[in-house]
């Protein structure tokens, strides 16, 4: 039987391309902070457009989403681009995390709060955490996504305490949604 969230977004990606093709536009504004080489995980990536993009920059990528219909569409649309990325199929509300350990780990429009812990866990030490989600104040303009998958001003911090914050904004976007961006660093034996 398949899981009624699997076939949520199972039915999702086959009608629509979530996200669009374009890879998110902070993750493309913070390039520069970004590694060049090691691996990268894009969690809950649906059908990798963001995958795509990292894997176009040198990185040996993974996109791990629940999804199996998008993940088909992530790795054909890869082929496509002339770039490998891996696929996990994956509950990120259930399964473990994957071991890593990653350089970079993205997660764009995904909010699970108990997947920060083990996922902070598996980033490499000096590597690179992440984040665009929207915040509570976003409900003052749109009323999806629900409370529930909303970050509270400042908790994106909270969420990493081990890492250290080289990026944190909480702000309204030019696409006219409240966002928080954060790019976390993993402190290493060398720092």
């Amino acid at each position: 039987m398949i899981d009624p969230l699997q076939a949520k977004w199972d039915s999702r990606h086959r009608v629509e391309r979530i996200g669009g093709d374009r890879p998110s536009p902070y993750l493309v504004s913070i390039e520069p902070l970004l590694p060049s080489v090691g691996s990268a995980i894009d969690v809950g990536g649906g059908a990798g457009r963001n995958a795509i993009w990292l894997a176009r920059k040198g990185l040996d990528t993974t996109v791990a989403d629940i999804s199996p219909v998008a993940l088909a569409r992530a790795a054909r649309l890869a082929g496509e681009a002339g770039v490998e990325i891996a696929t996990i199929r994956l509950d990120l509300e259930s399964d473990p995390f994957p071991p890593g350990p990653w350089n970079l780990v993205v997660t764009i429009n995904f909010l699970f709060r108990p997947l920060f812990a083990p996922l902070v866990e598996r980033i490499a030490p000096g590597g690179l955490l992440v984040v665009s989600q929207p915040t509570v104040r976003n409900l003052e303009r749109h009323p999806r996504p629900p409370r529930e998958f909303l970050l509270e001003a400042g908790e994106i911090v909270d969420l990493c305490p081990s890492l250290d914050p080289i990026q944190h904004t909480e702000d309204w976007t030019v696409e006219g949604r409240h966002e928080a961006h954060f790019v976390g660093y993993r402190p290493g034996a060398e720092d």
